[in-house]
């Protein structure tokens, strides 16, 4: 994958030349942007402005964490997933054994079980509260704009299996995030450029555990 020009926005062809989905694939993703702004003109799902390049600002965003994830099938559960990003590009690009779509939202998740239903993504969708959300365990946690990385770590940690990681997209503050969490956190991390903003990173997170304060 190599950086775009952030000035003209981003088509579906060069998604596809991007990231090497099939036909199908892409005509999956088609149908949830299409979703996506009809379903705006109701609710505010994303930020207007986003759309002239929603190709590039959100789909291509959410995908560039699947080369991360790897082929060995995992559990993936996608914090606080608003409209859908990252983990509903994820289910639908066929990342993961099963995805677990978690948002406290009603109406958004209202649209996300409707492009789960269009796209036949096989999502499994919590209208919950993270920290209220029981029964669920993980291999690997995901999450765009929810929260500082110190709380997301609070969320993640009661889900991920033993030896489970995090995958953060982050924007320009992500240096600060995470030498704050730091003080707390014990974290392996990797930090990756991300395709889609200049300012952002992934953060690639491993081996994760409380500092011990006692």
């Amino acid at each position: 994958m190599t950086r775009l020009n952030p000035t003209i926005p981003l088509t579906p062809e060069g998604f596809q030349d991007i990231c090497g989905v099939s036909d199908k694939t892409l005509g999956r993703l088609k149908a949830y942007v299409a979703l996506l702004e009809k379903w705006q003109a109701k609710i505010n799902l994303v930020s207007k402005d986003s759309l002239t390049d929603v190709w590039r600002r959100h789909v291509l965003d959410s995908a560039q964490l699947a080369p991360l994830i790897g082929t060995e099938p995992k559990t993936i559960a996608d914090i606080g997933s608003g409209a859908g990003f990252p983990g509903m590009v994820l289910t639908i690009m066929g990342v993961g054994r099963e995805v677990h779509l978690i948002e406290s939202n009603e109406r958004k998740c209202a649209f996300l079980r409707e492009v789960n239903r269009a796209t036949q993504a096989g999502a499994v969708i919590h209208n919950n509260r993270v920290e209220k959300l029981q029964g669920v365990s993980v291999d690997l946690i995901t999450s765009r704009a929810v929260a500082p990385l110190g709380k997301l770590l609070q969320y993640a940690n009661p889900l991920l299996n033993k030896g489970g990681q995090c995958l953060f997209l982050k924007g320009k503050k992500w240096r600060e995030e995470l030498t704050q969490a730091q003080k707390k956190w014990i974290i392996n991390e990797s930090v990756i450029q991300s395709l889609s903003d200049s300012f952002g990173m992934v953060l690639k997170l491993e081996d994760i555990n409380a500092h011990d304060v006692s």
